[in-house]
C-alpha cells in the first residue's frame, strides 16, 4: 500500500459555542444533523461497548444532505485489511478510505467504508425497537467479516442522537480546518481536524515530516484564538459513546 493520508485532530475543551465562535468567525454555513452509533444489544444492556471495546464502530448520520451509515475499524492494522478491503476505493454509493489518525495521544490506523444513503432511508434504522443490522450493507458485512473477524453480534441498538453542527474549509492561518460540535445526554465536544495528503514523490520519512508540521501548525491555531486544548485521553467518540452507553441504563 502506498503513503496514506493522514486525518489530525484536536479536541477542544470548555465552553463549545465560545470556542466555535472564535473559530469559525462567521465562514461558511453551519451544517446541522443527528449522528447516533449502533452497538450490541446485549452489551449495552450490560452496561458495556462490545463493538468500540473490539475497534469498530458503526456511526449513522442523518440530515443536512444525504444520509450516510459508515462501518470503521479504529484502530486496525494493516495486516487485518484483506482482499479488496487492502487499499482505497470509491464505487457509488461507498466510499472505503483507509487513513492515519493522529492526535495528542497518539497515532493509529484507520479503515472506514462509507455507504451514502437518500435523505430520510436510514430514518427507520434508528426508531425505538430497531435493530440498525439491517441497514448494514452486504458490502459493509463483507468488511465486516473479512477485517473484524473476531468481533461478533447478534443484534445491534441505535443510541443516541447526538446533535452535530458542522462547518468544513474554515481559513485557520493557512489552514484549511473542519470543525464538528456534538453535544448528547449533558456533554458537549468540540473537534477540529484536517487532512493532510501525500504528494507525487513524497518518501515517508517526507511526509511524515510535513504532517507533524501541520499537527504543530493546527494546535498553535486553535490556541492563539484563546481555544484550550483538551487533555483527556479518550476520543470524542469514546466518550460520547460511554456516556450513552451509561444514559441507557437510567
Amino acid at each position: 500500500m502506498d503513503l496514506l493520508p493522514v486525518e489530525i485532530k484536536v479536541n477542544i475543551e470548555g465552553d463549545v459555542p465560545a470556542a466555535l465562535s472564535a473559530l469559525t468567525a462567521s465562514q461558511g454555513p453551519l451544517m446541522s444533523r443527528q449522528i447516533w452509533f449502533a452497538e450490541d444489544r446485549d452489551g449495552v444492556a450490560q452496561g458495556k461497548a462490545p463493538l468500540l471495546d473490539g475497534g469498530v464502530i458503526i456511526r449513522l448520520r442523518i440530515g443536512g444532505g444525504p444520509d450516510d451509515l459508515v462501518v470503521k475499524l479504529r484502530p486496525c492494522t494493516r495486516e487485518q485489511l484483506v482482499g479488496r478491503f487492502s487499499a482505497p476505493f470509491e464505487v457509488e454509493p461507498f466510499t472505503y478510505r483507509v487513513e492515519e489518525d493522529w492526535s495528542r495521544r497518539g497515532r493509529v490506523l484507520a479503515a472506514s467504508l462509507v455507504h451514502t444513503h437518500l435523505p430520510g432511508l436510514l430514518d427507520a434504522a434508528v426508531a425505538p425497537g430497531a435493530d440498525p443490522s439491517a441497514s448494514i450493507d452486504e458490502v459493509q458485512d463483507q468488511f465486516l467479516h473479512a477485517c473484524a473477524r473476531d468481533v461478533r453480534f447478534d443484534g445491534l441498538v441505535a443510541l443516541g442522537p447526538i446533535f452535530s453542527t458542522k462547518v468544513d474549509d474554515v481559513s485557520l492561518d493557512d489552514l484549511e480546518v473542519d470543525l464538528e460540535a456534538w453535544s448528547a445526554v449533558g456533554l458537549e465536544f468540540l473537534e477540529a481536524s484536517i487532512r493532510v495528503k501525500p504528494k507525487r514523490g513524497d518518501d515517508e520519512e517526507e511526509f511524515k515530516e510535513r504532517a507533524e508540521r501541520k499537527q504543530r501548525e493546527l494546535e498553535e491555531a486553535v490556541l492563539e484564538r484563546g481555544v484550550t486544548l483538551s487533555e483527556v485521553p479518550e476520543s470524542k467518540t469514546h466518550r460520547m459513546l460511554t456516556a450513552l452507553v451509561a444514559a441507557a441504563q437510567g
